[in-house]
């Protein structure tokens, strides 16, 4: 039996989307929404205390999930972008069924990179919870059999990226590390698998060469959000509407700050 969540009427268009993340990585995805939608306000909730979900068991994935979604739907969210590659491949079902609201996830961009591909060899940079999952299995199995799918897991990056340590040696030495028999193997495509990832972009580019294209799922997951809220009558057009975001974190503030500067937003620390 579904077990439907009950809140004001959704269908108001100046109501604020929702986005949640294990921490800030979902902040590239934000970026992209916002870039598409400007007249859309947000609210992001941060959950980096429980960072990385890609080493939480699937169960643990539900739960921190469906938390996360109680508290946007508290804040009358609109629609929810699950900005989040592990809690979409291990959650989003579960939400759907629970909730009567439009979810909008984020899978690795696996079928992009599989039509672009000359050398046949894709690889994948992910977490381990979004390579283990039922979902990415199910999407890689969609593509050419002759299509080589090679997977990485990226232990240790989230972290760094929670830590503000993008720029560290030990971040540059893991890139190097995990990327390396990549490009050994010929792949022409990367997949970035995580929201984290896309701060590394700059970084993966200089390992990577220009040879080889990088895909990310943000500009997709924003296309995706517009057609869901057109569907639903839910776009926001008042060019005259105030615009707010806001972002909730349950862990350092400054961290999330720092990636927000320059952004008119409001950083709230909250215990969730």
């Amino acid at each position: 039996m579904r077990d439907f969540y009950f809140y004001r009427d959704m269908s108001t268009p100046d109501l604020p989307i929702g986005f949640f993340d294990s921490g800030i990585g979902g902040i590239s995805i934000w970026k992209e929404v916002i870039q598409l939608l400007p007249n859309e306000s947000c609210m992001y909730l941060a959950d980096s205390k429980n960072a990385p979900y890609g080493m939480q068991s699937k169960e643990d994935i539900i739960q921190f999930s469906i938390k996360n979604t109680e508290f946007l739907l508290n804040q009358n969210a609109k629609v929810i972008v699950v900005a989040c590659n592990t809690a979409t491949t291990n959650a989003i079902d579960v939400l759907r069924a629970r909730y009567d609201i439009p979810f909008i996830g984020i899978e690795p961009a696996i079928k992009p990179a599989g039509l672009i591909t000359k050398t046949k060899k894709i690889g994948i940079l992910a977490t381990k919870g979004t390579l283990n999952s039922t979902l990415f299995e199910q999407t890689s199995e969609k593509l050419d059999p002759q299509i080589e799918i090679i997977e990485q897991i990226g232990e240790g990056l989230v972290e760094l990226i929670e830590n503000g340590e993008i720029h560290s040696r030990e971040t540059d030495h893991l890139l190097h590390q995990y990327l390396q028999p990549m490009i050994a193997q010929n792949i022409d495509a990367l997949v970035l698998g995580c929201t984290h990832y896309p701060y590394l972009i700059s970084k993966i580019k200089t390992i990577l060469g220009n040879d080889i294209k990088i895909i990310d799922s943000g500009e997709a997951v924003a296309r995706q959000t517009k057609k869901i809220l057109m569907r639903n009558n839910q776009l926001n057009s008042n060019k005259n509407t105030k615009v707010t975001h806001r972002f909730y974190t349950n862990k350092k503030p400054d961290a999330l700050k720092k990636l927000l500067d320059g952004y008119s937003v409001k950083v709230i620390k909250t215990d969730f």
